[in-house]
C-alpha cells in the first residue's frame, strides 16, 4: 500500500487535523492509523474500525473524515471531548485476533491519553476488554467492567429525539403517530430505533442489505419491509439511514421524495455542497448526522467522567433541543441545517480556546 506524503499533509491542511499516526506489526498482522482531528475541548474520542480497505489512502480518508465529525459531535453535544478515529485495516471475521487487538492498545497507550479507543464497525466490546489489557484509554467498556454497557441504545435514543424535533418544526408538534419513516438499515441501532417508532405508533418501514434481517425485524416489530437500494424513494414524512454513510448524495436527492433526513449513519451526505445545495431546492429537512447521532458518544463520555445512567439520559435528551436550536439558527440566517450545526459546533471550540490562553 502506498500513499502521497504531500497530499497526506494538503488533506489534513484543509480539514486542520492535528495528527496522523501509523503503526504496523508484522508479527500479528497489525496495519492501524489514528487520527486526532482537534482537542481543544479535551481528548481524542473515537471508534476503533476494522475494515479491508481497497488501499491505504482510502482507510487514511475514512480516518480524517470520521474524526472531523468527532469534534463537531462532541462540541455540539457540549462535551469535553476532541475528534479522533482509528481504523485497522483487515477482515474483522477473518484477521481479528486477541494479541492483533492488544497490539492495538499498546498503540493506544503511546499516545498518552491523547486517544481514547471505542467501538465502531468491525469491533466490539470483547475487542476493547482486548485493549484494556494494554490501555486504560478506552470508553464503551461493558457493565461487568464498570463501564457503561451498551452505548447503542443511547444511540438510538438520540436519533430518535432527532426526529422528533425535526417532525415538531414541519408539523407543529412532535407526534410520531401515523408518521411514515423508512429506517435503512437494521443492526443493533436501527432495530432499536424502529422499536422507539413503533412504541409511538409510527409508521415502519425497514431494509436491510441482509434480506433475512430485515424480514426478521419487520416481523417483530410490525414494520413493512422494503428494498435496501431504493429504500430512499419512499414517499415518506422521515428517512433514517442507519447503515453506511453516502446515501445522500447528487444521485439519490433528486429521487427522494422524503420531507425529513434523520439517522444515525455517519458521513451520510457525499459531496457536501452539491448535496446540501441540492437538498435545499427539493425541500428537504435534513438534521446533520454529527447532530443526531451523538448517544454512543455521550454514553462514553459519562463512563469517563464517572456519571450515571440519568445523567447520561439526560444529555441525550438535549439532542432535542439541539435540533431545535441548529433548525432554528438555518431558517433565521438563511443556511443550511449543516452550515448551522458546523457554525454552532466552531464557535463553541472557538470560545473555549480563548479561556484556555
Amino acid at each position: 500500500m502506498e500513499t502521497n506524503n504531500s497530499s497526506v499533509f494538503e488533506k489534513m491542511a484543509i480539514s486542520d487535523h492535528q495528527n496522523l499516526f501509523f503503526c504496523h506489526d508484522k508479527a500479528v498482522g497489525l496495519q492501524a492509523i489514528i487520527a486526532i482531528h482537534d482537542t481543544t475541548l479535551g481528548p481524542a474520542i473515537g471508534g476503533v474500525r476494522m475494515l479491508p480497505y481497497e488501499s491505504l489512502p482510502d482507510a487514511v480518508d475514512d480516518a480524517l473524515r470520521l474524526s472531523e465529525a468527532i469534534t463537531y459531535k462532541a462540541s455540539l453535544a457540549g462535551l469535553n471531548l476532541g475528534g479522533g478515529s482509528a481504523i485497522i485495516i483487515g477482515n474483522n471475521r477473518t484477521d481479528k485476533s486477541e494479541m492483533l487487538m492488544r497490539r492495538f492498545g499498546q498503540f493506544v497507550e503511546g499516545l498518552n491519553g491523547n486517544f481514547v479507543a471505542s467501538t465502531d464497525i468491525g469491533t466490539t466490546q470483547k475487542d476493547l476488554e482486548y485493549m484494556l489489557s494494554e490501555t486504560g484509554y478506552v470508553a464503551g467498556l461493558p457493565a461487568s467492567l464498570n463501564g457503561g454497557g451498551d452505548t447503542t441504545v443511547f444511540a438510538a435514543r438520540g436519533v430518535f429525539y432527532g426526529i422528533k424535533a425535526a417532525i415538531k418544526e414541519l408539523y407543529g408538534d412532535d407526534s410520531l403517530a401515523g408518521r411514515k419513516v423508512a429506517v435503512q438499515g437494521v443492526g443493533s441501532i436501527g432495530e432499536q430505533l424502529v422499536g422507539m417508532l413503533r412504541a409511538e405508533n409510527a409508521r415502519v418501514y425497514v431494509s436491510d442489505m441482509t434480506e433475512e434481517r430485515k424480514m426478521k425485524i419487520a416481523a417483530k416489530y410490525k414494520a413493512e419491509p422494503i428494498t435496501y437500494a431504493t429504500s430512499f424513494e419512499l414517499d415518506a414524512d422521515v428517512y433514517a439511514p442507519c447503515a453506511l454513510g453516502g446515501t445522500v448524495n447528487p444521485e439519490t436527492v433528486p429521487r427522494m421524495r422524503c420531507k425529513i433526513i434523520a439517522g444515525s449513519a455517519n458521513n451520510q451526505l457525499k459531496d457536501e455542497e452539491l448535496t446540501n445545495k441540492l437538498l435545499k431546492e427539493h425541500q428537504i429537512l435534513y438534521t446533520p448526522d454529527f447532530l443526531i447521532n451523538s448517544g454512543a458518544l455521550i454514553s462514553c463520555y459519562s463512563e469517563l467522567e464517572g456519571y450515571g445512567n440519568d445523567r447520561t439520559e439526560a444529555l441525550v435528551k438535549n439532542i432535542y433541543n439541539a435540533t431545535r436550536h441548529v433548525i432554528q439558527k438555518s431558517r433565521e440566517d438563511q443556511i443550511t441545517t449543516f452550515d448551522a450545526a458546523k457554525q454552532l459546533a466552531e464557535k463553541r471550540i472557538f470560545d473555549v480556546k480563548k479561556i484556555k490562553r
